[in-house]
């Protein structure tokens, strides 16, 4: 892993509620996400379209009150990086040597009731397996069950949203 480089962008800080269930982890956010720091802000992403037909808010909330049902149903929000190099938005653009991760042990110790985590796209997922698991206890392993969805950005454009939010649903409530 290499040092954080000065023009890297940083990523949101974790969205926790008081009781979390399950921690959905993206890659790192988007261009449009870190500009105005919030998460999955690309209007053509479907994850607050997902999520509100799963947990059963309207998606047209403002931001701050999606965010508080989405926790209040039990659910956090972070990703695996804390910070990179990338040219745009898209995850096949992010400097591999430039990842930073964000401090997830540290999420998982201070949230001992997560025991889910559900990562939001490939990338997600495979950055938790290189740059997180290995730091990971054997004890807070074994009382997480991780699952991987389809990524709900845009660039996924190969699988339908229907596709994503059934595929959503089945790993949600499994």
């Amino acid at each position: 892993m290499s040092t954080q480089r000065d023009n890297s962008p940083r990523g949101l800080a974790p969205l926790v509620g008081d009781c979390p269930k399950v921690l959905i982890l993206g890659s790192f956010p988007g261009v449009e996400s870190l500009r105005q720091v919030a998460y999955y802000a690309q209007p053509r992403n479907a994850f607050w379209r997902i999520m509100s037909s799963l947990v059963g808010f309207d998606v047209k909330l403002p931001y701050d009150e999606r965010c508080q049902s989405l926790t209040a149903a039990g659910y956090a929000l972070w990703d695996v990086i804390a910070s990179c190099s990338r040219n745009g938005s898209l995850d096949s653009r992010i400097d591999r040597e430039s990842i930073v991760p964000n401090k997830l042990p540290d999420l998982l110790a201070d949230n001992a009731t997560i025991d889910k985590i559900i990562f939001n796209g490939r990338m997600a997922q495979s950055m938790f397996q290189r740059h997180v698991q290995p730091q990971l206890t054997p004890l807070q392993l074994s009382k997480l069950t991780c699952r991987y969805v389809p990524s709900t950005s845009p660039a996924n454009a190969g699988v339908p949203e229907e596709k994503k939010l059934s595929a959503w649903r089945a790993v949600i409530f499994d």
